[in-house]
């Protein structure tokens, strides 16, 4: 398996002493290591493997490639997949962390032939930081200026061929010019249930929980068609199942488990509650604009246009209007709050 070698900054909580926490030691152990194990994204994953053998063949880096879409659908698990794949060692690192360019250029010219470099969040690099990556990923060169002033040299040094693998939430915030030198990009989906399911399935067998095919779809269809919410709410149910229940994780412990999480039957939780009657309660179902939403409730906006309106607007729930948010007639009937005739349609124009 390829060496993983993180690059965070000393101040992220995520690290100590440049090694995972534990909680992400069981994230990595639940990953798949293969795209024959990647369960779901069916067209993504086909591509992938074409790519890939494409570029095995070829006996070649694979060409880079961006992943775009809601967080939590498995972009960092894809990049470690494309790893393994090739047989090549991965190193992690995220737009934000990449605060000069200096910083971006000492990654690279550590980089050896063929590695893969993962850039989460990638859309969050600054320019300064795009332009030193630019001649790196078309031209595999890095330039350096020595010096100041008119005593100033361009020096350009050659790189190994290597991979960037981006991922984004924000396909829109990512600059043409660096969206465009990715070769392949893909957009990930939500997945389904029987996707989901099978998921939660592997991971209780890894983990060593007991669990039943109901249980596992009870999980599945409350984590919101994202397999790290999947995940996350099958280690609270089998703590509850442990601790409460028989052990066994079925339907009865799952949705015991959940009521206390306060994540209703479709998934929602307490902060998407909190949207929707705000939406209708306070500004009479709307418009409302994401900035008034987010300072009602004291959330920040871009949590809610990543993490809660994406759902949201998945089961119809929300509408988007060039004037605002609007709550739509499911929502209501799921809240059990009566609709307003003849008033919901007049309110779109």
């Amino acid at each position: 398996m390829p060496s993983i070698e993180p690059i965070m900054s000393e101040s992220s909580p995520r690290m100590v002493s440049g090694e995972p926490q534990n909680d992400d030691f069981e994230g990595l152990s639940l990953r798949p290591q293969r795209l024959s194990q990647v369960i779901g994204q069916d067209g993504v994953k086909g591509n992938l493997q074409i790519l890939v053998d494409a570029a095995l063949a070829r006996q070649e880096p694979l060409d880079h490639v961006l992943f775009y879409g809601p967080p939590g659908l498995g972009k960092t698990t894809l990049s470690h997949v494309i790893a393994n794949e090739m047989g090549v060692n991965i190193k992690l690192t995220a737009g934000p962390v990449i605060e000069r360019a200096g910083d971006l250029a000492a990654i690279l010219s550590n980089l050896r032939q063929g590695d893969v470099l993962f850039i989460d969040e990638v859309h969050r690099m600054s320019r300064a930081v795009e332009e030193v990556l630019y001649p790196a990923m078309e031209d595999f060169a890095l330039d350096i200026v020595i010096g100041k002033g008119p005593s100033a040299r361009n020096i350009r040094l050659s790189l190994p061929r290597f991979t960037v693998v981006g991922a984004t939430t924000r396909l829109a915030m990512l600059s043409s010019p660096l969206r465009a030198r990715f070769g392949a990009v893909f957009r990930l989906d939500f997945y389904d249930l029987p996707a989901t399911t099978a998921i939660v399935l592997r991971a209780a067998e890894l983990l060593r929980a007991p669990i039943e095919r109901s249980g596992a779809e009870e999980i599945a269809r409350r984590s919101r068609g994202t397999p790290r919410v999947a995940l996350r709410l099958l280690r609270r149910v089998r703590d509850y199942a442990q601790v409460r229940a028989s052990g066994i994780i079925n339907t009865e412990a799952a949705r015991a488990a959940m009521s206390l999480l306060n994540i209703d039957e479709l998934g929602l939780d307490e902060v998407d509650h909190l949207v929707l009657r705000t939406i209708i309660e306070k500004f009479n179902g709307g418009p409302v604009g994401l900035e008034t939403i987010a300072a009602a409730i004291s959330e920040e906006s871009d949590t809610i246009m990543d993490v809660v309106e994406p759902y949201l607007l998945q089961l119809g729930f929300l509408d988007r209007t060039p004037r605002g948010r609007i709550a739509t007639r499911r929502a209501y009937q799921h809240l059990g709050i009566t609709y307003p005739e003849g008033d919901g349609q007049s309110r779109l124009f």
